[in-house]
């Protein structure tokens, strides 16, 4: 197995809820430090439903295997180049590396 180019800085942002004074919104922060990924596009879609063309992206992101990576959730987003991706699935690939597959809109 060939090792991952890890060339795309990410950042990992989390939810935490906060209270603007009428109600309790959800409201996203980095989280942890930028990491250093290795990006590969798998797919891309175009869908038309109620009147709207929604476009996206299907990424998987390969992180070091540390404690900090091992610790993220599909709860969790992951930021790259400007674009926010869903976490919509993580797994082990080997003993050093994990892989999140994401998703992001791209005609926004």
């Amino acid at each position: 197995m060939r090792a991952p180019r890890f060339d795309r800085r990410v950042q990992i942002q989390r939810a935490r809820l906060a209270d603007d004074g009428f109600a309790s919104l959800e409201v996203w922060a980095d989280h942890g430090p930028p990491l250093w990924a290795a990006r590969a596009d798998l797919s891309d879609s175009e869908r038309w439903s109620a009147g709207e063309v929604a476009a996206s992206v299907t990424t998987r992101f390969t992180l070091h295997r540390t404690a900090f990576a091992r610790s993220l959730t599909p709860k969790d987003r992951l930021l790259c180049d400007g674009r926010s991706f869903e976490i919509l699935g993580i797994k082990e690939s080997g003993r050093r590396f994990l892989e999140l597959t994401c998703s992001a809109r791209t005609d926004r």
